[in-house]
C-alpha cells in the first residue's frame, strides 16, 4: 500500500465524515455535554441523516496554504466522487466496492477495498460514526454551532472541526487537524440535496496491471 495513498485516504475519510456524520450522540460523549450542546449535535445529525444524495462545490486550503477548488457528488449507499479543478490533478472515487485515488497528471490510480476503510461506515445508508469517534467540544454562538470530534478508529487519526450554519441549516465548513497539528480547511458552497447523478461518475477505469491486483485482493 502506497504511503501517498494512505495520506490521501485519511484526508478524504475525514472530508466525507464531515459531509455525512449523522448519528445520535454517543453516550460517553453525551455525558460530558450540556443538554443544549446535545440538542445542537442532534440537530446537526438530523441534517446529515436527511442526505441521500448531494452535490456541490468545495474550496480547500491545505496546511501550506495551497488553495484547491472542485466539485463533489455523493450518493448513498457507497458512492462518492471528489473532483479537483486544475492544476490539482487528484480525483477520488468510491464505486460502492472500491475507493480510488487517481493522479490525472501521471495517469496513476491507487485503490483498496471500501470494506477496509472507515468509508464503509459513512457511505452506508444508515450511519453510526459516533461509535468510532469522541466528541471533544461543542461551541455555540447566535449564528454557528462548532463541533470538534476525535477519530478513534485504527484507520485514521486526527481531529475534525465541523462548522454548522444555524440560519441556513447547512454545514458551512470543516477543518481537518492531523496527528501533527497540520490544518486543512474546506468550505462548501452551492450544495444541492436529492440529486440524480450519472452512474458513470462513480466508475474508474484501471490499468490492466491494477485490474489483476484487484482480482488478487478479492
Amino acid at each position: 500500500m502506497h504511503k501517498r495513498f494512505l495520506a490521501v485516504r485519511s484526508l478524504f475519510v475525514l472530508i466525507v465524515a464531515a459531509l455525512l456524520t449523522g448519528t445520535a450522540v454517543q453516550s460517553a460523549s453525551a455525558a460530558r455535554l450540556s443538554q443544549p450542546q446535545i440538542d445542537a449535535v442532534r440537530e446537526i445529525s438530523a441534517y446529515f441523516n436527511s442526505i441521500g444524495s448531494m452535490k456541490g462545490k468545495f474550496t480547500q486550503i491545505g496546511p501550506r496554504g495551497r488553495v484547491s477548488n472542485g466539485i463533489f457528488y455523493i450518493v448513498k449507499p457507497g458512492k462518492m466522487r471528489f473532483e479537483y479543478a486544475a492544476p490539482n490533478p487528484l480525483l477520488v472515487v468510491s464505486d460502492g466496492s472500491w475507493v480510488y485515488v487517481k493522479n490525472r497528471a501521471r495517469n496513476r490510480v491507487d485503490h483498496l477495498p471500501l470494506t477496509t476503510t472507515p468509508l464503509r461506515l459513512i457511505l452506508d445508508k444508515k450511519v453510526d460514526l459516533f461509535k468510532e469517534t469522541r466528541i471533544q467540544s461543542v461551541e455555540q454562538s447566535a449564528e454557528l454551532t462548532t463541533v470538534t470530534v476525535k477519530d478513534t478508529s485504527s484507520f485514521a487519526s486526527g481531529s475534525l472541526v465541523l462548522v454548522f450554519d444555524k440560519a441556513s441549516q447547512k454545514l458551512q465548513q470543516w477543518v481537518v487537524i492531523d496527528e501533527r497539528g497540520r490544518r486543512t480547511t474546506v468550505t462548501l458552497s452551492d450544495i444541492e440535496k436529492g440529486i440524480t447523478a450519472n452512474p458513470e461518475l462513480f466508475k474508474m477505469k484501471l490499468p490492466k496491471s491494477r485490474l489483476s491486483e484487484e482480482r488478487d485482493l478479492r
